[in-house]
């Protein structure tokens, strides 16, 4: 079992930035993919960014691209989501997940542990 506990969430200008942190404790052993997704008001859950086990493989969701940038450090067990240039349409509970994979997955469905999410706001 792997425990996510994310942070750094909070409310902000339009055109800020926040950083997203996602500890992960347990079986943290193993290599695991890990995604961000979000959840805003009265809408489904959707893809933000991935990172494979490595680092050295990304993914990110159109609506981010150039804004967003996910890491992690392995030795601190810590996934990040830096978010630059921050819109009203970004505001949502953002979550982190993790699948025991060296690679990283799109889906939501592929993701075997999930946090229990940080809220963003973004005002205009």
């Amino acid at each position: 079992q792997v425990q996510l506990v994310e942070s750094g969430g909070g409310l902000v200008q339009a055109g800020g930035s926040l950083r997203l942190s996602c500890v992960a404790s347990g079986r943290t052993s193993s290599m695991y993919g890990m995604g961000w997704f979000r959840q805003a008001p009265g809408k489904e859950r959707e893809f933000v960014a991935a990172i494979n086990w490595s680092g050295t493989g990304t993914y990110y969701t159109d609506s981010v691209k150039g804004r967003f940038t996910i890491s992690r450090d392995n030795a601190k067990n810590t996934g990040y989501l830096q978010m630059n240039s921050l819109k009203p349409e970004d505001t949502a509970v953002y979550y982190c997940a993790a699948k025991p994979t060296t690679s990283y997955y799109r889906r939501d469905s592929s993701y075997d542990y999930w946090g229990q999410g940080t809220r963003v706001t973004v005002s205009s």
